[in-house]
């Protein structure tokens, strides 16, 4: 470990999965400050990862740069020319793979994702919670190593909303509920008629703000966000460092099984995840969150839960589960966080 000071991170994937090596990350540097660590990932995260002082970004671009095993050769050279000592890789795919090849000599740890384990949740051997994703990333570090431990926990701190994003928020700029109602499958996420309930309820006595993307969701939370005075649609309006400014300084987010719940908890925000065909025993929950914020489908009438590790694969009439989460006990419990 002496010899270690200067650590390439591999994350690269999803926006969730991302998200939660930023309080692993966090937690490392406040053990070993003197450890230079490099984070290679996409171009669009890089904003997960700005208040991290031992921390810098290299942006992997796979549809030209990087793209094809040509494509992962001049990106290690590039890796080469940083002079790092070691690879700490939280990814562990065949792309991360080759690039290791290209990068023989360094010391180097992965992540063990437990196929096995999430085999045997998602086809009814077991029911039991395996290793948090989290704990998986920081057992790679281990490996490497370091003593590191992420509990208790390290968060970002809220931050100061710049002028823009004040202005165009106004009244709302200090919101303290977000809800982010939509998800990658329809499996994982609460029909918007009962969201539309939830949102009813809790802006009667919080200023609540909605969180999406793309055009299609925007225009169904415009709607939405419409029919109240204490109701504010985010989606679309500000850039990923901004947004992420604005999610610092909320009480509680109310999420599906997604990535806006993962970024609140980066700042120690209280977030309640609502589940439908996926379950928080296959450890992907947000950091750091009681049990009781995550709120599940009723297995005596959907037993077969979790029926897939992402929502992806679920037996016919399981896309309905997480409709049997009753309304009165998201308000409740979001109303508890606060």
């Amino acid at each position: 470990m002496s010899e270690i000071k200067h650590i390439l991170v591999i994350r690269l994937s999803s926006m969730g999965d991302v998200a939660m090596t930023v309080p692993v990350l966090f937690a490392f540097s406040n053990s070993y400050p003197e450890i230079k660590l490099t984070v290679l990932t996409k171009k669009q995260f890089a904003p997960l990862f700005r208040d991290l002082e031992s921390v810098t970004v290299l942006f992997a671009d796979f549809k030209n740069e990087h793209k094809g095993v040509f494509g992962l050769y001049q990106l290690s050279k590039s890796v080469r020319n940083l002079q790092i000592d070691a690879i700490a890789d939280l990814h562990n795919v065949l792309r991360t793979k080759v690039l290791k090849f290209f990068l023989s000599g360094f010391k180097t740890a992965q992540i063990d994702k437990g196929r096995a384990e999430k085999k045997a949740l998602v086809s009814e051997k077991t029911f039991e919670p395996i290793r948090t994703t989290p704990q998986r990333y920081s057992d790679v570090f281990r490996h490497l190593g370091f003593d590191l431990e992420i509990d208790p926990p390290s968060f970002l701190a809220p931050k100061s909303l710049d002028l823009d994003t004040k202005k165009v928020l106004g009244e709302f700029s200090n919101a303290t509920v977000g809800v982010a109602p939509f998800a990658a499958y329809d499996s994982k996420t609460y029909p918007l008629s009962q969201m539309d309930t939830v949102i009813s309820e809790l802006q009667k006595d919080s200023k609540v703000l909605l969180f999406g993307g793309g055009s299609e969701e925007t225009k169904q939370l415009e709607t939405l966000a419409s029919k109240y005075a204490n109701v504010c649609c985010v989606a679309g309006k500000f850039n990923l460092t901004q947004e992420l400014d604005i999610i610092s300084n909320l009480k509680v987010m109310l999420s599906m099984d997604s990535s806006n719940g993962h970024m609140a908890a980066m700042f120690g925000v209280k977030v309640v995840t609502l589940w439908g065909v996926t379950h928080p025993f296959a450890g992907f929950a947000p950091f750091n969150q009681i049990e009781t914020n995550n709120l599940l489908s009723d297995r005596n009438v959907y037993p077969k839960i979790p029926t897939s590790i992402y929502g992806n694969r679920f037996p016919d009439g399981y896309e309905f589960a997480i409709q049997t989460i009753p309304v009165k006990s998201i308000v409740k419990t979001v109303q508890e966080n606060l």
